[in-house]
């Protein structure tokens, strides 16, 4: 199923809260609506799949507008932030929901629980309640109940974010791992930037309802098209310097830091380090900048101390300090 937004906004009284958004989306990608709060892609989500109605441009699946096509028709499975369970039922009845509403007959509606149940690893727990359930369950069963019917497309809006680290990480991979066996469609709202660059096949990065970058997330990460893209996009944020006219960006991981002076390093003194058992992040103090270098586990230096930093020059990157468009990506691809 092909998914296209064109040309497509949304306006909630006097506020454009999605703005001229044009999208395309091939059949079977998984793609990631990136960013933060109010930016508008819950809101593109719901145009989708029908809730929220189409302002101005065209929603088309297929190469078919579906501005004016009702909900139910639309054969999209939606998978939300609050997992919606019904709590008197049990968890084969929960996820069979959906083929029972379409009348599917039992022994057809038992085989496809059976199946989805054991694909998502919860075929032991159906005849369980879901005040039974852990989060991490319940989320489980929720997608068991998008799967079952075996939609045309999944939209997907913040699915994990209940969830504690440990299982957010797990489910992930979950994720990735069905979306890969099923080839469906599948569109994923998320604020998270770990989640959107593990999980993409393409990441659409959105910010004040307008969209910013849309392209394969090592191509986001290392080609930013613009200052908010480069900063939203890593973590930690890429480190910015205002330097003669224009905006220098370098990453974390492209500042080296050496205890003593050599040739081409710039003196700086050291803010505070932050030891995260694999890495340390070496927050520096360089003239009136303030970076973040990502230091080997070992690397040790007390607060105030004087050490001398270093950038990899084919690393750093060019915005506008006005416009924030990325210079460096224009010079790349004028070539």
């Amino acid at each position: 199923m092909t998914i296209e937004f064109r040309n497509v906004s949304k306006h909630f009284g006097g506020a454009c809260v999605v703005d001229d958004l044009s999208l395309a989306i091939r059949e079977g990608e998984f793609v990631v609506l990136l960013g933060p709060s109010g930016c508008g892609k819950t809101t593109t989500l719901r145009m989708l799949a029908g809730p929220e109605s189409v302002s101005t441009g065209d929603v088309l699946i297929d190469g078919e507008c579906i501005n004016d096509v009702p909900t139910q028709h639309r054969d999209l499975a939606m998978v939300f932030q609050s997992y919606a369970l019904y709590p008197h039922m049990t968890i084969a009845e929960n996820i069979g929901y959906p083929l029972r509403v379409r009348k599917l007959a039992k022994a057809q509606r038992v085989e496809r629980v059976n199946r989805v149940a054991a694909m998502l690893e919860i075929d032991s727990l159906l005849e369980r309640k879901p005040r039974q359930l852990s989060g991490g369950e319940r989320q489980r069963v929720a997608l068991a109940r998008a799967i079952v019917r075996e939609p045309r497309a999944y939209l997907m809006d913040e699915p994990l974010s209940n969830l504690d680290a440990r299982l957010r990480v797990q489910m992930r991979g979950e994720l990735k791992r069905l979306q890969h066996e099923l080839g469906t469609t599948t569109i994923y709202v998320t604020h998270d930037q770990a989640e959107a660059m593990t999980l993409a096949s393409r990441v659409a990065v959105m910010k004040k309802g307008r969209l910013q970058q849309f392209d394969t997330p090592m191509t986001i990460y290392n080609h930013p098209a613009n200052r908010f893209v480069a900063e939203f996009v890593g973590s930690p944020s890429m480190n910015f310097i205002e330097d003669a006219g224009v905006t220098m960006g370098i990453r974390p991981e492209h500042v080296q830091v050496f205890s003593e002076p050599r040739d081409g390093a710039i003196e700086a003194s050291v803010y505070v380090t932050e030891l995260m058992g694999n890495e340390t992040f070496v927050f520096l103090s360089v003239g009136a900048n303030r970076l973040i270098a990502r230091a080997p586990a070992d690397f040790r230096a007390e607060v105030e101390s004087k050490v001398w930093v270093q950038y990899a020059q084919d690393k750093i990157h060019y915005f506008d300090p006005v416009s924030g468009i990325s210079l460096t990506q224009r010079r790349s691809d004028a070539t």
